[in-house]
């Protein structure tokens, strides 16, 4: 395949077609993913050249588009399912912790569900309650799930690929406002496997963790401090669950500071999580406690207002400073 110009949202449509193209027992479905070609058009034109029976519309119900993916998985298929909105997704959460996490464990191994589930999460596109959540630290607090959120096109032609043929369930994490985000993604470049986090910029003061729909906005941040003399180094770590330590904390440790970022509210969220990972491994490297710049702790503001509730440069940027530097 030739490289080409992506989109997120065509990269990730490109995925599933060439997924469907591939594998006969990939299916896709969801509220409106048929010949609409879904809310974001991921799914656009793939009823249309692979048919109904392939692609297709379900009724409104979250609940039961999950709980026919998990009766599908029993039985040889792999389903990648649609959940719309971010909020939506919570109807059918009783069926993704109770089934979708639990058969291989409850089974013993025998019966595996490789089901995707796709969830366009976090802001940035001025949605309206319901519309707007980041919530993954409800599917990274549920044992038996893998959680993935890509920040790039390449990376999310690659790593939705890699879910849809993981033998276990994915919840793939999709950023809203990077739909429109626009790379050359290369088909056939090796890329860091599920689990792997990346080095996005390279940095000597300080280490800037993010992941999904936060990634850009740290990478703005350090091209902001560069300006000031400030060097500062940015993780991608792509895969909430399972988590890459290794790569995280000899990031941190090659700079001894560190600031998580994460749309999602800081308190028992995901940023939590990589702040206490990286504290206990860490810790004799540190020159700092480790930071977090998070959304608040309310639920998710009007339209006009999120731009106050969404963790920015400055923001970031203050973060830093405040790292202790006077101990140098």
């Amino acid at each position: 395949m030739a490289t080409e110009k992506l989109s997120m949202a065509q990269a990730l449509n490109r995925a599933l077609r060439d997924s469907l193209s591939e594998d006969p027992s990939v299916y896709v479905f969801g509220e409106d993913v048929g010949p609409l070609g879904g809310v974001f058009r991921i799914t656009d034109g793939l009823t249309a050249e692979f048919g109904e029976d392939r692609c297709f519309d379900t009724p409104l119900a979250e609940s039961g588009i999950v709980g026919m993916a998990v009766g599908m998985a029993m039985n040889g298929m792999r389903p990648v399912v649609e959940m719309q909105f971010d909020a939506f997704a919570y109807p059918a959460f009783e069926q993704i912790a109770s089934h979708v996490a639990k058969t291989r464990n409850r089974t013993r191994g025998r019966v595996g569900l490789p089901i995707v589930i796709r969830v366009p999460f976090a802001g940035g596109i001025g949605g309206v309650e319901h519309h707007c959540d980041s919530s993954e630290a409800y599917y990274a607090h549920t044992p038996g799930l893998k959680v993935v959120t890509p920040a790039t096109p390449e990376d999310a032609y690659h790593l939705l690929r890699e879910s849809i043929a993981s033998p276990d369930p994915v919840v793939f994490m999709e950023p809203k406002k990077l739909y429109w985000a626009k790379e050359e993604v290369d088909f056939d470049r090796p890329v860091p496997a599920m689990g792997k986090a990346v080095v996005r910029r390279e940095g000597t003061d300080a280490t800037l963790i993010a992941y999904g729909p936060s990634v850009p906005t740290a990478l703005e941040a350090a091209e902001a401090a560069a300006q000031e003399g400030r060097s500062l180094q940015v993780v991608d770590v792509r895969s909430p669950v399972p988590f890459d330590d290794e790569t995280v904390c000899a990031a941190v440790r090659s700079t001894g500071r560190a600031v998580v970022i994460a749309e999602a509210s800081g308190y028992a969220s995901v940023a939590s999580e990589i702040v206490a990972r990286v504290t206990e491994r860490c810790f004799h490297s540190l020159a700092a406690p480790v930071r977090r710049v998070t959304g608040f702790d309310i639920p998710f503001p009007p339209p006009k207002l999120e731009r106050f509730q969404l963790p920015g440069v400055d923001r970031i940027l203050d973060a830093v400073d405040d790292l202790q530097w006077e101990d140098q």
